[in-house]
């Protein structure tokens, strides 16, 4: 029964939350109906997992709202052969719908506790193709660049050097810009002549801490 609940609710959030809104991505739209994204917060905000909000889930940061989710994974464009860069693991919501469409996810978290969470719920799921980092996601992960893709779910005033860096030729990355009180999704794609970006919308994250972001 508790089972079917769920999966009553992540179709109605696909439907009325993602579809509605545009997001025909057939992919992301079916990992976000399988997901179990009540698995990814508090115990007590439980029954709100499928609401068209983001959420608490510990050390002063949240889970995005569903759409933003969505629109973050779509404009990476994830493919089964992609390799992408995740910059803050938090609960690993969106580390698990990456690790469900690409073939490699590296993710880095800066709070320990946040990332052994993720690793233990990720791995009670199934997920074996997420490689975990704790420390300053600003610098990225240049051992295991280039990436495909690379998806950052905390705010910069500016899309960090390093990242950009570490973008293979092709490569999309996904970042909201701004200040730390409101942002505009940033989407780029590396060229010949370098990074061509367009902005996909207003949105609002936690800031992005670390030597090419915020500071404290």
């Amino acid at each position: 029964m508790i089972a079917d609940s769920t999966r009553s609710a992540r179709r109605r959030m696909v439907r009325r939350q993602l579809l509605a809104r545009g997001v025909d991505d057939r992919r992301v739209l079916a990992a976000m109906a399988t997901i179990p994204r009540h698995l990814f917060v508090p115990p007590s905000l439980a029954g709100a997992a499928y609401d068209d909000a983001p959420l608490p889930v510990g050390e002063a940061q949240t889970i995005s709202q569903p759409f933003m989710v969505a629109l973050m994974t779509v404009a990476v464009q994830p493919r089964r052969t992609h390799s992408v860069l995740e910059i803050g693991t938090g609960s690993g919501y969106q580390t698990a719908i990456l690790a469900h469409l690409v073939r490699r996810v590296y993710t880095i978290e800066r709070l320990p506790a946040l990332a052994e969470s993720a690793r233990g719920r990720l791995a009670s799921l199934g997920y074996d193709n997420v490689e975990y980092h704790v420390g300053d996601g600003s610098l990225g992960w240049p051992e295991t660049a280039p990436f495909d893709g690379i998806l950052v779910t905390a705010a910069a005033p500016l899309i960090p050097g390093p990242l950009i860096d570490q973008l293979a030729p092709g490569g999309r990355i996904a970042v909201p810009v701004g200040d730390r009180a409101l942002q505009e999704l940033i989407v780029g794609v590396s060229g010949p002549s370098g990074l061509a970006t367009y902005r996909a919308g207003a949105c609002r994250f936690v800031p992005l801490i670390g030597a090419h972001a915020f500071s404290y």
